[in-house]
């Protein structure tokens, strides 16, 4: 059971979904802003780890799948790492989940991973995109995520993705993010402020190369910030991406915000199906 004070938390998810609904149903009536068109410069609904603004389509469906594997780069000579296919061998942290579009510029997500079995839910509000004559893009996110399936640790988050496409080549993102309970771990309860930062450019056509940091700028922040680049291609519905980063966690907002291993450089994978 979830206690007595996180479901003040939910109420407030909900609230906040009802607003967007709400918000939508009136705003958009009578618009032609179209969330399934396609968006060159913006194929994922994430950078790496942070969120993008790309909107899912009413009734749409995403399957989303991450390795960060647990052989560490750093410290180690080409033929070590080779030897250990390089880092494959030592297993790794996976995280699958799967988002859906429930109403107009509004979806929900639920994933789960298997670092300390942690189960995140998350609603995503696409409040207007810089296609529609704003000055940029920008989505509200809420979220909750708590560990041993979702049944202690329980760390809710507020947050937002920003986004400015430049040209038909670059697409930057500036994601603000507050958890609560990220120290929950310690048996002590802090909050975290963090602002994820990134960007995507288009090297060929559907083939990118992508980067984020994520520096905490408040509250509990162990280790480094975290950080990871990669490359990516997108192939019709599907979209893989190979990646590097100082953390084998980093698929949930409260991981994001514990930061990364200083020592540390993983090498890792996203998978993303769309259904629509």
């Amino acid at each position: 059971m979830i206690p007595h004070h996180y479901r003040s938390v939910f109420t407030v998810l909900l609230l906040v979904l009802f607003c967007g609904v709400a918000t939508t149903a009136f705003a958009q009536s009578g618009s032609d802003d179209d969330d399934a068109k396609l968006r060159p410069l913006e194929p994922d609904f994430k950078l790496i780890n942070i969120p993008t603004t790309m909107p899912l389509p009413l009734h749409g469906g995403n399957f989303e799948l991450t390795h960060r594997f647990a052989g560490n780069w750093r410290g180690r000579d080409f033929s070590d790492l080779a030897a250990d296919l390089f880092g494959i061998d030592e297993g790794a942290t996976m995280n699958f989940g799967y988002r859906f579009g429930l109403f107009k510029h509004t979806e929900v997500a639920a994933s789960r991973t298997n670092f300390d079995r942690t189960i995140q839910l998350q609603g995503k509000y696409d409040a207007f995109h810089q296609d529609q004559g704003k000055l940029v893009g920008f989505s509200a996110v809420v979220s909750v995520e708590g560990t041993n399936n979702f049944s202690q640790q329980f760390a809710p988050v507020l947050g937002a993705s920003i986004s400015r496409t430049f040209g038909n080549v670059v697409a930057a993102y500036v994601d603000p993010f507050w958890v609560h309970n990220s120290a929950a771990a310690t048996g002590v309860t802090r909050d975290t402020g963090f602002i994820g930062v990134g960007a995507r450019v288009r090297i060929l056509t559907g083939t990118f190369v992508v980067a984020e940091v994520s520096p905490r700028v408040g509250g509990y922040a162990p280790g480094d910030a975290l950080y990871a680049f990669g490359i990516e291609k997108r192939v019709g519905g599907h979209v893989f991406q190979l990646n590097w980063g100082n953390s084998t966690a980093g698929s949930t907002y409260a991981q994001i915000g514990r930061g990364g291993n200083p020592d540390g450089l993983f090498l890792g994978f996203n998978l993303e199906r769309k259904f629509y």
